[in-house]
């Protein structure tokens, strides 16, 4: 028996279970002065808690915008974990540190690389990382998981954000490049050997998949 439609209250109320701080809302206001769209409070609270679960000593970031992704990642974080965080706007970049400077976090725990995710993620380790969170060009969304699967340590987790794309993924009628991108990654990975998805109703959508320790095969 299908459960009905949670109500808006209801989601609402799920959003903001965890608050958002001073710090987590003016790095919002940076967002809005600069045009960025950060992802939603639930899916910050979300990403904390699979940092926070997977102990993550090491974490790649695409997207970094203005630092309210990054800053609910560093908070789950190990202590003494690192987050490399990607972007093609060094100005974002700029106002990210300033996020991450007000909420305290170390310099040495922030690596910032200003360029196409495509172009530097393949100069990054191969399974060094425990989480992959990507943000970035939907179109390249399926590259990324590529490169997230390269990247990920057995056991490590990679997630995508906006992943229901604005109520447009369930949808079979919408079918403009970034919708159809999300779509097929959204299949992929739930038919991917290997991986444990779960496709989390938060924000705008936020895929989960973790990596197996060894192939479902063996």
């Amino acid at each position: 028996m299908a459960l009905p439609p949670i109500n808006p209250t209801s989601w609402t109320f799920a959003e903001t279970y965890v608050a958002e701080d001073e710090v987590l809302e003016a790095a919002r206001a940076r967002a809005d002065e600069v045009g960025v769209a950060p992802l939603g409070s639930g899916a910050g609270a979300a990403l904390r808690f699979l940092a926070a679960a997977l102990e993550a000593r090491a974490v790649v970031e695409i997207g970094t915008g203005t630092g309210v992704s990054g800053l609910w990642l560093l908070r789950g974080m190990r202590p003494d974990g690192v987050l490399t965080t990607v972007d093609v706007e060094a100005e974002h970049q700029r106002l990210a540190k300033e996020s991450f400077k007000e909420d305290g976090i170390a310099p040495q725990r922030v690596r910032t690389i200003a360029g196409a995710a495509l172009d530097v993620l393949p100069r990054l380790t191969d399974g060094h990382y425990d989480l992959v969170f990507a943000d970035g060009d939907k179109r390249e969304y399926g590259a990324y998981l590529d490169e997230a699967l390269r990247l990920l340590r057995p056991g490590g987790v990679v997630a995508f954000d906006n992943a229901l794309w604005h109520d447009r993924v369930a949808d079979p009628a919408q079918r403009d490049d970034d919708t159809v991108a999300i779509r097929e990654l959204v299949q992929r990975v739930n038919t991917t050997e290997g991986l444990v998805p779960a496709l989390l109703p938060v924000g705008d959508g936020l895929l989960v998949a973790k990596k197996e320790w060894t192939p479902a095969s063996e």
